[in-house]
């Protein structure tokens, strides 16, 4: 059975039963795509087939694009990696830790041991913590009567710091702030200077904070798991309202725009003839950039996500802004790759080794669920078996 007939498989044998509502899944190597597909529907109670131009929240994986979108300011001279984040967002460089809360339910604060960086900023060691996984995180912010971070305000942002800069590693809205730093220095809303400096060179046409109502006739809606295994319309939207583009987590597009932006940083930052990165930026970005520090799994936090550990017993790192293996995993996936995700069950790689990278997207919650995982394993190890 040839590729495109072994993902066709894998894409509908998910998606019968309505064990995954719908998905899209593309691959592509160093000379252009070598597949793009989709199964099932783009909302569980309505009638339209999900295709390979649904247009998809991508959650988490907005950060790779907001690091890319740092980085090139890194090369024009405009943001240093190491010089104090304060200097170009004020807040940085007063935010103070948190060392929990007095009998008054008050948060406990000091200053830090360190000083907030852009380089922690996109490698999540700048002490800053998701309350999705650190319930300290949401007990502050409802100290103070701020929303989730999946509000977009500012109020969200203007949390203290969990740990002292550069001491571990904790997922967080630290790339958020660093979207905040591209507005400073480029004088332009976040979304404004992506839009004129990745997505048109890359021709990534979906790719919006805010969608508009061509946006909306493609738009696969949102879905939850319930703890019985079935799946249930989840209606929500993200960005939609708030203030601010949030650069952790707030773009919406296509799957196969997706790609392009991950075809770039497979071509050393260039795709079919447009440069928006230099070789040595996108080596930087592919590299370990917090020191002896290690990614750890991330606890089950329901309703938003079930427990990961990417892969148990393998190191891993993080680079500017991906996670990164440093060995090879069972699917195939060459040592030094890049990858992440996306909350509502989107995943990526990139593999500079053998030259491809793939991603599969559905709009599923919690994250990190079972039957999403599978089918991302399965398809990638089909599309190493087939190089091989």
């Amino acid at each position: 059975m040839d590729l495109r007939s072994t993902l066709d498989r894998l894409l509908n044998d998910a998606c019968a039963g309505n064990r995954i509502p719908g998905v899209v899944a593309t691959v592509a190597d160093d000379k252009g795509i070598v597949y793009e597909g989709a199964a099932g529907l783009r909302s569980c109670d309505k009638p339209e087939k999900m295709t390979v131009d649904t247009v998809a929240w991508y959650a988490s994986m907005t950060k790779a694009v907001t690091g890319a979108a740092a980085m090139q300011l890194v090369e024009r001279g405009k943001l240093s990696l190491d010089a104090p984040a304060g200097k170009v967002v004020p807040f940085l460089g007063k935010v103070q830790v948190m060392e929990g809360f007095d009998a008054a339910g008050k948060p406990r604060l000091r200053a830090p041991k360190g000083t907030v960086t852009l380089r922690n900023l996109l490698t999540h060691s700048a002490g800053f913590s998701y309350e999705i996984w650190n319930p300290e995180a949401g007990r502050e912010l409802e100290s103070r009567g701020a929303g989730n971070v999946l509000s977009g305000t500012q109020a969200t942002l203007d949390r203290p710091l969990l740990a002292d800069p550069d001491t571990k590693w904790d997922y967080a809205p630290g790339i958020d702030w660093a979207g905040r730093m591209v507005e400073e220095v480029s004088g332009q809303r976040l979304g404004d200077y992506m839009r004129a400096n990745l997505f048109e060179p890359l021709g990534m046409n979906s790719v919006t904070f805010r969608l508009g109502p061509k946006h909306r006739e493609r738009l696969a809606g949102l879905h939850a798991r319930t703890p019985e295994g079935t799946i249930v319309p989840y209606p929500m939207e993200v960005g939609q309202d708030s203030p601010l583009d949030m650069g952790g987590h707030a773009l919406y597009g296509t799957l196969p725009d997706y790609l392009r932006f991950t075809r770039m940083i497979l071509g050393g930052g260039t795709l079919e003839g447009s440069r928006v990165l230099e070789p040595k930026t996108i080596a930087a970005m592919s590299q370990n950039q917090m020191g002896d520090l290690f990614v750890t799994p991330m606890p089950a936090a329901p309703p938003f996500s079930n427990a990961v550990d990417w892969w148990p017993g393998v190191p891993c790192k993080w680079g500017l802004s991906f996670l990164i293996n440093t060995q090879p995993t069972p699917q195939g996936r060459s040592a030094g790759s890049l990858s992440w995700a996306g909350l509502a069950n989107s995943y990526y790689w990139i593999d500079p080794v053998k030259k491809v990278t793939g991603a599969v997207s559905t709009q599923i919650l919690p994250f990190y669920d079972g039957p999403v995982v599978q089918l991302f394993n399965d398809l990638e190890t089909a599309v190493y078996q087939s190089l091989s």
